[in-house]
């Protein structure tokens, strides 16, 4: 089983790129499991046609001990087993207790061993990387973390801020930097500023996505781009990442 944590700035289209890839790797008979962890709750809902998942959280808080694996679980396009860790009402409480608590049922309900899935997508908010959010790159959880960025300043300085916190982890067991994605937002120089924090941080650039209009398009109709135009270019960039993707994990002896 490969275990992989993708992390990046919010708004920066890290779960769109995340619900594609999970798309891609289902087309190559891949066993995909997809975990939200975010408190917006909105990052396997291209893989379900737009339609929102009960979160783990809201589930724990009304069932307990009552809470079952098949209540946490929906099955999305391509066949991706798709979670929602979800979080607090804003302002109450704090947002990373969705992720602890459901990465904590999935385990305590034998999640993995049931759908035994061949790769597990952990879909992470990136602006902060404290308690709750940096679970998914402890030790059990993920074995890579991917950082998706643009070339844009604040998306460059989040993504410092996630190579940080990997690096100050390592020394614990838990997971190593994969490489960075980049998603083009086309602003002037945004190659150079990427691969300056790839080399920064001892990393290599693994994929470029193109900024494409098809993608907005597909959301519109709450679907994955792989889904909408299966033919198009862009479908095809998401492959070859997934492809990078798994290569880079194969080459750390992660699978």
């Amino acid at each position: 089983m490969i275990r992989i944590a993708v992390y990046g700035k919010g708004g920066i289209g890290k779960s769109t790129t995340v619900s594609n890839v999970a798309a891609a790797l289902s087309e190559k008979g891949m066993k995909v499991m997809q975990i939200g962890c975010d408190p917006k709750a909105d990052s396997t809902i291209l893989l379900r046609h737009g339609k929102e998942a009960p979160t783990v959280l809201d589930l724990y808080n009304e069932k307990r001990q009552d809470l079952k694996l098949e209540d946490m679980i929906q099955i999305g396009y391509g066949g991706v087993v798709c979670v929602e860790a979800g979080g607090p009402v804003p302002g109450l409480g704090c947002a990373g207790r969705g992720i602890i608590t459901a990465l904590e049922k999935l385990q305590e309900t034998g999640a993995y061993e049931t759908y035994q899935p061949d790769i597990v997508l952990y879909d992470v908010l990136g602006d902060v990387v404290c308690g709750g959010f940096s679970m998914p790159m402890r030790k059990g959880y993920a074995d890579k973390v991917f950082i998706i960025t643009s070339g844009e300043n604040m998306s460059i300085h989040a993504g410092a801020n996630i190579a940080m916190a990997v690096e100050n982890f390592r020394n614990r067991g838990y997971a190593s930097l994969g490489g960075i994605i980049l998603n083009r937002r086309n602003v002037p120089q945004e190659e150079e500023k990427v691969q300056e924090l790839a080399e920064d941080f001892h990393t290599k650039v693994i994929g470029t996505l193109s900024r494409s209009d098809l993608v907005p398009e597909a959301e519109v109709l709450g679907k994955t781009l792989l889904e909408c135009y299966p033919d198009s270019e862009m479908a095809g960039e998401y492959r070859i990442l997934a492809e990078e993707i798994l290569a880079a994990c194969r080459e750390a002896g992660s699978c």
